[in-house]
């Protein structure tokens, strides 16, 4: 059975947490990926950047408040302000630390392409940072994955 290791892409790019949304906007491009890693000076993923955190969809084009009502003189949201406050500091941000998606979900690059399968049906991403004693070191995909299970 192969290791993620034999089937991940080693050779992407990669942001850090001060790089500017305009910098992850030119790479997502120039290698047509759909997302990018984000990785500390240490080399640690600290996070990912994708498509969808660059774009806000129009149901929240307006990031309109959430549904509330007063009751007894106070306020009480019908919503989680914590999704208004993402919205909110996505669509301001000029740097990688306030866009990306903190902790991402991660496999490591011993792991088999079964395990990262499992990881990628459990947390529905369609790609993966690969990592090795913490550091990154590559990005699996679903088709990367899905294509060494069929050989095997």
């Amino acid at each position: 059975m192969p290791t993620v290791r034999d089937i991940m892409d080693s050779d992407l790019p990669t942001v850090t947490p001060n790089d500017t949304v305009e910098r992850v906007i030119h790479l997502l491009r120039e290698h047509d990926l759909s997302g990018i890693a984000v990785v500390n000076d240490g080399g640690r993923c600290v996070g990912v950047v994708t498509e969808s955190d660059l774009v806000i969809a129009d149901e929240e084009r307006d990031l309109h408040l959430p549904h509330m009502i007063s009751l007894f003189g106070g306020v009480v949201f019908l919503e989680s302000l914590g999704k208004f406050e993402d919205r909110i500091r996505k669509a301001v941000a000029a740097d990688v630390e306030h866009m990306m998606t903190s902790d991402p979900v991660t496999v490591d690059a011993d792991a088999s392409a079964q395990q990262a399968a499992r990881i990628m049906a459990d947390s529905k991403h369609n790609r993966l940072p690969v990592v090795e004693h913490g550091r990154y070191v590559g990005v699996v995909s679903r088709a990367d994955v899905l294509e060494s299970l069929a050989t095997a």
